[in-house]
């Protein structure tokens, strides 16, 4: 249960920072401490987590669901996130989408090779990586709707 704890932290985590701390605050009502108390590792803060309209608020100002998306992982199921579009089509579909795939994909490695160059990943340049790994994630889903797009 605390890995799954952990895991949750840090993608709460990341959901605040998506948003920005203020922003967070404003859209919450809630503190800077209070936000930050439930995405801490201090053991005083092991059995702390943000509630569930709290998280629904802010997802609903993030780039991405990832609270969400970390419980569904945790699970062993997927997200088809739907990003609200304009009605105009985006230029490309699925082959800007591969280009995009491939340039994420390379920066991914990128990170990786630098990160593990003297031998150990840092928690900073683990924080990188993941942060690319959701970048990459996010492109897939991209592409997975134009696809969807395609064969209806």
């Amino acid at each position: 249960m605390a890995a799954v704890g952990s895991y949750l932290k840090k993608h709460t985590e990341a959901l605040v920072k998506d948003v920005g701390i203020e922003a967070a605050c404003q859209l919450t009502g809630k503190s800077k401490a209070t936000l930050g108390r439930y995405y801490s590792d201090h053991d005083e803060h092991s059995d702390r987590f943000m509630p569930v309209d709290t998280v629904a608020a802010l997802e609903e100002a993030a780039g991405y669901p990832h609270v969400t998306s970390a419980l569904a992982e945790l699970r062993g199921a997927t997200l088809n996130v739907e990003r609200r579009r304009s009605n105009a089509k985006e230029k490309g579909g699925v082959n800007q989408d591969v280009i995009r795939l491939s340039q994420r994909f390379a920066q991914l490695m990128a990170e990786y090779t630098q990160s593990i160059a003297d031998g150990v990943i840092t928690m900073n340049e683990a924080k990188r990586m993941l942060r690319e790994t959701v970048v990459l994630q996010q492109v897939l889903i991209d592409m997975k709707l134009h696809l969807e797009d395609e064969t209806e």
